[in-house]
């Protein structure tokens, strides 16, 4: 049993984590906190949450909680971590874990110092489809792995555009916040971590002020294959997809760079096509918190660590640098 306080009255809350939290037994939410006390109580009352608070230090101080999941705009990650590792709780925040890579260091071995259980949400690689996916490479089944191909262009709905599409201080952009899911999913997939990004990036009628909402590029991975992104925030006419492809196969996944639990895997040798069946279809986010929770029992380890984290996010980052120079950009934490 954990009990939690909120940072972010936010719809990623609203539409999985709230319930992903209560789907753990004996678990508790107790505290919300907003920058808007108003949307904070209506937060509160709207899922029954004892305290909905615009004080930080009041919902930190709060010493029945246990743990802290973070999800305000990017901009905020950094000192609301901060203070809750400073405090004694274990957190979960949503990604980017910052908006630079020293902060997100400074997360990283703030927690370390502390004790404390700090993890990224990234809820991707909790799809059983990717692990699937992942088992299938782990296992040898495709052979030396050459490429892969991301499709994550997607039409962002009218209620989440807000700052991810017209305020760069609070880290918006398609790269933030959807480059960054790639970037993960394929290090998991593959066992493996880029070096080196090449992209281009586009501002195509959503993104203003600047930022965005469509880029294309090329990853190199550590061990030598090729991985092919495209992230949008302006499409409304093409399915997401990830496809590994190997010297002895192809894993050829549609419908699945998603927060449901859905999508379609083949295995494709030659001509011939096999439906991959055999894989959990559960709830992404209640499956990040139980293993995150199974780490603070020291049972465990989370879905994504803080080092995971800061691996999407340096990836994600020299995607802008790319795209903003025109040149290759090395990724290193």
């Amino acid at each position: 049993m954990t009990t939690w306080g909120l940072i972010g009255a936010s719809n990623v809350s609203r539409q999985f984590m709230v319930n992903a939290i209560r789907a753990q037994a004996g678990n508790q939410i107790v505290a919300v906190c907003s920058g808007n006390a108003e949307r904070a109580a209506a937060f509160a009352t709207e899922f029954q949450i004892p305290v909905g608070t615009d004080s930080l230090d009041a919902l930190l101080g709060n010493p029945a909680i246990d743990a802290i999941y973070i999800s305000t705009t990017n901009d905020q990650h950094y000192l609301q971590a901060m203070a809750a590792i400073a405090a004694g709780k274990h957190v979960l925040c949503e990604k980017p874990l910052a908006m630079n890579l020293t902060d997100a260091q400074a997360m990283v071995s703030a927690a370390e110092a502390a004790g404390v259980v700090f993890a990224t949400n990234h809820h991707l690689r909790n799809a059983g489809l990717h692990r699937r996916i992942q088992a299938l490479v782990a296992g040898g089944e495709l052979g030396e792995i050459l490429f892969v191909r991301i499709f994550h262009a997607v039409f962002l709905p009218p209620f989440l555009q807000g700052w991810r599409i017209d305020k760069p201080a609070a880290g918006g952009g398609v790269i933030l916040d959807i480059t960054v899911h790639d970037a993960d999913t394929v290090r998991f997939a593959l066992s493996d971590d880029p070096v080196e990004v090449t992209a281009l990036a586009a501002s195509q009628g959503m993104g203003v002020a600047g930022l965005a909402d469509g880029v294309m590029g090329v990853m190199r991975m550590a061990g030598g294959a090729l991985v092919q992104f495209h992230d949008a925030f302006t499409t409304e006419h093409v399915a997401t997809g990830f496809e590994v492809i190997g010297t002895k196969g192809a894993a050829i996944a549609r419908n699945c760079m998603t927060q449901q639990p859905v999508g379609k895997l083949i295995l494709r040798r030659g001509q011939e096509e096999t439906l991959v069946d055999d894989y959990e279809r559960n709830d992404l986010y209640t499956r990040s918190v139980a293993n995150f929770e199974a780490a603070i029992a020291g049972s465990g380890v989370p879905s994504a660590s803080g080092t995971d984290g800061l691996w999407s996010l340096a990836t994600a980052l020299a995607v802008q640098e790319s795209a903003s120079n025109g040149c290759a950009v090395k990724v290193a934490i």
